[in-house]
């Protein structure tokens, strides 16, 4: 609990900022995770995203800090092995700077801004949803196991505290691809 507790005052960042005027909503995917991007097979490049029942108006910062949580863990986030989990941050700038050279345009100042607790706050609210639903009995996640919503919860809460141990590379990064 303590975990969840010393988190609680910054759960809010973005839509206060959004209520503040400095974010502002665009169309958003809402679900870019790894596993709803196609790639082609011959190019191994990514071509579209998939599943897009959940695109809608939102902060594009939602789908940037998804998008991130899901592809710069190595382990993925169905591992058992949630102790060794660890943000990546050379994949995150692979993935920023090819977002970037199509998307860079459109961001502003404040965008970039808030780039950081987009992507320590999506994993973290993620971990939360996890951990509320095995708590209420795995209603919302499907789970083959038992505890398998706890440990996707541990996941994203280990993802959580790596993406923290690297704010001033993760920072220094998105200076340095703005």
């Amino acid at each position: 609990m303590g975990f969840v507790n010393r988190r609680r005052s910054g759960i809010d960042i973005l839509e206060r900022a959004k209520e503040q005027g400095l974010l502002e909503l665009r169309v958003i995917h809402g679900d870019p995770k790894v596993n709803n991007v196609m790639i082609d097979i011959s190019t191994r490049q990514a071509v579209s995203l998939v599943d897009l029942d959940t695109v809608k108006p939102g902060l594009i910062h939602y789908d940037i800090g998804d998008c991130l949580r899901s592809g710069c863990n190595p382990l993925g986030e169905e591992t058992e092995h949630w102790e060794k989990v660890r943000f990546e941050p050379d994949l995150c700038r692979a993935i920023l700077s090819g977002y970037l050279a199509e998307a860079g345009n459109f961001l502003k100042e404040n965008d970039y801004r808030y780039l950081f607790e987009a992507i320590r706050l999506i994993a973290f609210e993620l971990g939360l949803r996890f951990f509320t639903d095995y708590l209420e009995g795995n209603i919302y996640f499907k789970a083959v196991k038992e505890k398998q919503n706890l440990t996707r919860a541990l996941v994203q809460f280990k993802l959580t505290e790596s993406i923290e141990s690297e704010e001033p590379a993760i920072r220094a990064l998105i200076r340095d691809l703005k």
